[in-house]
């Protein structure tokens, strides 16, 4: 009997052992939003509005104590030109996706691999994309119509900063053209906590106009408000029609005029421009 339970006991320990290490793997990889809008929202009046988002959980802490917080403005006296940043390098590929309405706003979500980017000589791999309006960053204090933010994740758990992030902000003007092959879809689930199913979608068709570009260290702009996020946000200023912005608005069902979070304290950080025009 003692000769069985030593194996038996064993083979216990691995299994419990292979739960915790994919139950720590999962939150890892699910750490990167809140998805449920119930628990927090974007009104300045409400006891869920971004003020109070530190406060409603513990693990949201660092929305209300966080020191490299975002968005933040990209100030012109703050910018230091870096030519070694180098081009910006996007590697995608044409992936199942699907469009979400999360309740506080509508989401992109590619399925397998969709391709990366890389920063530094890591690899970060395509998540998602996701629209707010008005933009959450703002240069030299303008605040422009929409922002886009296309969310990356290593699966290189050496690296300490795993998740980055690729911004695009729009003002007013022709229509953009990714989000006109979306329009139908997303009023299909209009007011509506849903998914559709949208076949392959390319993501490289998202554009984002020019090689320059900003560099900064920040966090994830949504509770858990998570730190150590490199941002990247093109300097190009793209454009997108009143209509669709309204059906992004319209669509999610928090009622709310909008979803960005307001500026966050810079303390200091060093925010990068690279500008094409220099040798990388």
């Amino acid at each position: 009997m003692k000769s069985q339970s030593k194996p038996i006991f064993s083979f216990s320990c691995f299994l419990v052992l292979v739960i915790i290490l994919f139950s720590h793997s999962s939150k890892s990889v699910k750490a990167q939003e809140v998805e449920d809008e119930s628990e927090f929202d974007y009104s300045r009046r409400s006891e869920k509005g971004p003020d109070r988002w530190g406060e409603l959980k513990k693990e949201w802490s660092a929305c209300k104590n966080g020191g490299m917080q975002s968005p933040i403005d990209l100030s012109n006296q703050r910018v230091k030109i870096i030519p070694k940043l180098g081009k910006l390098t996007r590697s995608y590929t044409p992936s199942n996706a699907t469009v979400k309405n999360r309740g506080h706003d509508i989401s992109i979500q590619w399925h397998g691999k969709a391709g990366s980017i890389k920063i530094n000589g890591t690899e970060y791999f395509l998540q998602q994309a996701h629209w707010h309006s008005p933009s959450e960053h703002t240069i030299n204090g303008r605040r422009f119509h929409m922002e886009l933010h296309m969310v990356h994740q290593s699966t290189d758990k050496t690296v300490k900063n795993n998740i980055a992030v690729i911004g695009v902000l729009y003002k007013l003007g022709r229509p953009d053209s990714f989000l006109s092959k979306l329009m139908k879809d997303i009023t299909a689930i209009s007011d509506k906590k849903e998914e559709k199913h949208m076949g392959i979608i390319d993501p490289s068709e998202i554009k984002l106009g020019g090689k320059r570009y900003y560099r900064y260290m920040g966090s994830l702009t949504v509770p858990p408000c998570t730190e150590g996020v490199i941002w990247t946000i093109s300097k190009k200023i793209r454009t997108v029609s009143k209509q669709q912005v309204e059906l992004l608005r319209v669509a999610v069902h928090d009622y709310a005029e909008e979803n960005a979070r307001p500026v966050q304290p810079i303390n200091r950080r060093d925010i990068h421009l690279f500008d094409g025009k220099n040798p990388a």
